[in-house]
């Protein structure tokens, strides 16, 4: 079980290369939706971009 989480873990690293367009696309649509400052656009930015190589990561391991 740890050695799965570990795994998945290691996994998100490289998938954030995948990951970094999905995010940029995501804060651009949620600025101009809602109006959002500088500092909630980067907020998130990085997190759509950790969730989406997470997301990533999960699936390659486990399908």
């Amino acid at each position: 079980m740890l050695q799965d989480i570990v795994i998945v873990l290691v996994m998100t690293v490289p998938m954030f290369m995948f990951s970094v367009y999905p995010g940029i696309r995501a804060g651009e649509y949620l600025e101009k939706k809602y109006a959002l400052q500088e500092k909630q656009k980067r907020t998130a930015v990085i997190s759509v971009t950790f969730l989406f190589s997470l997301t990533l990561s999960l699936f390659l391991h486990y399908f």
